[in-house]
């Protein structure tokens, strides 16, 4: 049974929460099912309703959203076909895409107070965009991912002392056993075939079969291309068309996503939605393109230049093919890794919470990814090959002092060094790189003896 990190924070909500708990992803990233463990291992009383599989509760929430909540919890107890306690049953709301309006109606269920309310679902990012009104201060959110590093290590029962040594050999610049760092690496590798989707790491945990953690892959593909048949035939031609584009994008020179490569004549305007769609469904993963390495990143964002990554790096060498597994499996030998490397660095970190950005400048060079932490902005280069202390680009970026970048790291299958204002990681090491919690509470000036 795989433990998530996002279990800590809804028994968090279990134990103290008051508003609604939302809990968003992509398809197959295990919502259903780590909620309902952590309600389970609560022994918390609660009833599930998935409104895809159940619609005469959809019907019950479209008669009475907007009108009587009164009416509504009547209903819905009678439905649960056993008794619900006041005050102390959780109501968990599955596939919620299937009546988004609930949404709506979560400040009024939550005021009434009969009950506490989870809602997840699949494609929320999409379905929900345009709703009426957010529920502000009503509504907890959380968003959950593949697997990343850390996780996948858990359930392959690395020891948790282990993953803290090496938390502090990332901490203090130290490196790290030499047979520790090879071990790491390979573990790495198989990572990049298995990925982080439940099913396909809970098969691989299970029975260590590489091949139905690849039907697993395809099975969760063809989910998304149904999910893409969903709209009018030319937006799910453009959404197949872009989708399947993107594993040979990655694998090009400069890995940005060419507009061309799919039809010489098209504008980014026309496809500019199903981009959209792809990181609003949790289905891939934007890096937009920064003309300056400052910070806010943001203002200096170029949207119609971006890198697009795979959500799960799996299915990405699944898409591959079996010949690029095995060569990842020998650690890569023979083998161009750059792509695959990138990828999951960029699941990492989009699954820490950061905004991606890239930096090319035709005269200082490209840097893979720049993030924002800790108020500066943070270079990130990812090397695949031997030669990964060459970056031109970067030492470019930290030399030009209208910059100010404090240090940047480059990722590899090296052990951990520093050099200057370069720290040097293994590329493993990604699960370690987050952001530092702003403080909850500040003081605030007294003003009250202030005299203009």
């Amino acid at each position: 049974m795989l433990w998530r990190k996002v279990e800590t924070r809804i028994n968090d909500w279990l134990k103290e929460g008051k508003e609604a708990l939302l809990i968003s992803g992509a398809r197959q990233t295990g919502k259903t099912f780590v909620i309902e463990k952590c309600l389970k291992d609560s022994k918390t009383d609660f009833v599930s309703f998935n409104l895809i599989k159940s619609p005469e509760v959809v019907d019950v929430l479209n008669d009475c959203i907007d009108r009587n909540m009164e009416d509504f919890v009547s209903r819905i107890s009678l439905l649960a076909g056993r008794r619900m306690v006041k005050g102390r049953t959780v109501v968990f709301f599955d596939e919620i895409q299937e009546c988004k309006e609930i949404l709506t109606a979560v400040k009024f269920l939550v005021e009434e107070g009969s009950f506490r309310y989870i809602l997840s679902g699949s494609l929320l990012g999409v379905e929900l965009v345009g709703i009426k009104s957010a529920p502000v201060g009503y509504l907890r959110t959380l968003k959950m991912y593949p697997l990343d590093f850390y996780e996948f290590l858990v359930a392959l029962t690395v020891q948790p002392e282990l993953i803290e040594t090496l938390r502090n050999r990332f901490e203090e610049r130290k490196m790290v056993d030499e047979v520790v760092h090879r071990k790491l690496l390979e573990i790495f590798y198989i990572y990049l075939v298995i990925g982080g989707m439940p099913a396909a790491v809970q098969s691989f945990v299970d029975d260590g079969d590489f091949m139905e953690v690849s039907d697993i892959h395809r099975m969760i593909t063809e989910q998304y291309k149904v999910d893409f048949s969903k709209y009018e035939k030319e937006q799910k031609l453009r959404l197949i068309g872009a989708y399947e584009l993107i594993p040979s994008e990655l694998n090009s020179k400069n890995k940005r996503f060419i507009l061309s490569d799919l039809d010489k004549n098209l504008r980014f305007e026309r496809y500019e939605d199903s981009f959209l769609w792809f990181a609003n469904a949790g289905v891939a993963i934007p890096v937009f393109n920064t003309t300056e390495p400052i910070v806010p990143l943001a203002i200096n964002k170029k949207s119609n230049l971006f890198k697009l990554f795979l959500s799960d790096i799996g299915m990405l060498s699944t898409i591959y093919g079996n010949a690029a597994k095995l060569k990842l499996l020998n650690n890569g030998d023979d083998m161009n890794c750059g792509a695959m490397f990138e990828n999951a660095v960029a699941q990492e970190l989009a699954s820490k919470g950061y905004n991606l950005f890239y930096y090319n400048s035709k005269r200082l060079g490209e840097i893979d990814f720049i993030i924002e932490s800790n108020g500066a902005c943070l270079p990130i280069e990812v090397k695949s090959g031997k030669d990964y202390s060459v970056h031109s680009a970067l030492d470019n970026v930290l030399e030009n002092s209208d910059f100010n970048i404090p240090f940047a790291y480059v990722l590899s299958k090296g052990n951990v060094r520093v050099d200057g204002k370069i720290v040097y990681l293994p590329v493993y090491m990604s699960m370690f790189i987050e952001e530092h919690n702003l403080p909850t509470r500040v003081s605030i000036p007294d003003l009250s003896k202030l005299v203009l």
